[in-house]
């Protein structure tokens, strides 16, 4: 598979740049006769769209999206699905000055190392931009996970450092951050505030929490279920962390801590993230994505040019003050594209 194709039976092939005419993709293997139509594609694009929230970039852009083939009269025929969102409010101007530049925490530095040249308006295929495709092509696997009664919810827990509680899960698609807690926007707002009036950017922790999951999906060696999971989060440009179920604090807990006792009624808990062994338990799978602060800040920082001489840069433009809440819906797609995979493998073995 190409650096651009995501999954082995359920598969996603995107292209397109953040300044380019627009991008896209094409869904392989989904099965006939999944309901879908463009507005529950545009639904989930809505979500993640710039432009909105204290913490969001000025571009505007509608994303609306164009399905081009595989749909037939509001059911999915089999074939090939495809779909183009269109860049309407690119300002390729806002990046004339950095052109020789590397900036600080992109992609500048390794994209000329690989490829000999980089596309340095706003990062090109590295841009966080790419992920409008990721979200597309994860609203159709929501469809056929829900078919199978699975259903994903995503929601913020940090933000700067401020911890949130899990009190809400399913209303926080109505909450500024994708917040859990709705006691916590506040705080979150007032620390974004702050942060944007220093020239600085945060970032956060988002959970994950997929519910129905049969038990038996997985592969118990390199296709562990939790693994790819893992891979498929941190493919997202500003993902560094991803832990699954008590995750990191399984490190300083005991085995009699950590362990998931089971009774006549089933686990006790769920410590594990609804995984063991790489194979879903038919609990609950829950991971928790830790994302990065945007790189692009006002702040003065040291670099190199491409002649390797020293520089100081400081980065204009429209950027986000925190990636969060606009990758909340990339890692849920990235989630459920990687559920829906998995299930059709799965059947496929039957």
């Amino acid at each position: 598979m190409s650096g651009s194709t995501f999954g082995q039976i359920f598969r996603v092939t995107t292209y397109g740049e953040s300044h380019g005419p627009g991008l896209g993709g094409i869904i392989d293997g989904c099965p006939a006769g999944i309901e879908l139509n463009e507005d529950m594609v545009q639904l989930e694009l809505d979500r993640r769209k710039p432009g909105q929230g204290i913490a969001s970039t000025a571009r505007k852009e509608p994303d609306r999206v164009r399905i081009l083939s595989g749909v037939f009269e509001g059911r999915t025929t089999g074939t090939p699905i495809g779909f183009h969102i269109e860049n309407t409010d690119q300002r390729s101007r806002d990046y004339s000055q950095i052109m020789n530049v590397y900036r600080p925490g992109h992609a500048d530095l390794t994209f000329d190392a690989k490829y000999g040249f980089r596309d340095y308006r706003g990062g090109g295929r590295s841009s966080g931009r790419e992920t409008v495709s990721r979200v597309a092509a994860g609203a159709v696997a929501q469809e056929l996970l829900r078919q199978n009664g699975i259903e994903c919810q995503a929601y913020t827990t940090r933000i700067g450092g401020i911890e949130g509680g899990v009190v809400s899960p399913e209303k926080a698609h109505e909450l500024p951050f994708f917040a859990a807690d709705p006691e916590i926007v506040p705080l979150w707002e007032e620390r974004v505030k702050n942060i944007r009036s220093q020239g600085d950017t945060l970032g956060g922790v988002v959970e994950v929490c997929v519910r129905n999951v049969p038990a038996g999906l997985g592969e118990p060696v390199f296709d562990k279920i939790d693994a790819r999971l893992a891979g498929a989060l941190m493919s997202v440009g500003a993902v560094k962390g991803v832990e699954i179920g008590s995750g990191f604090r399984a490190a300083d807990s005991l085995g009699s801590e950590n362990n998931d006792f089971i009774d006549e009624s089933g686990f006790m808990s769920n410590n594990a993230g609804g995984i063991l062994g790489g194979i879903s338990s038919g609990q609950n799978i829950v991971v928790r994505a830790y994302v990065k602060p945007i790189p692009s800040i006002s702040k003065p920082q040291q670099t190199v040019d491409r002649d390797g001489k020293a520089t100081e840069i400081s980065i204009g433009g429209r950027h986000d003050i925190c990636a969060i809440p606009r990758i909340v819906p990339v890692l849920k797609a990235m989630a459920m594209l990687t559920i829906a995979d998995f299930l059709l493998l799965q059947r496929r073995m039957k």
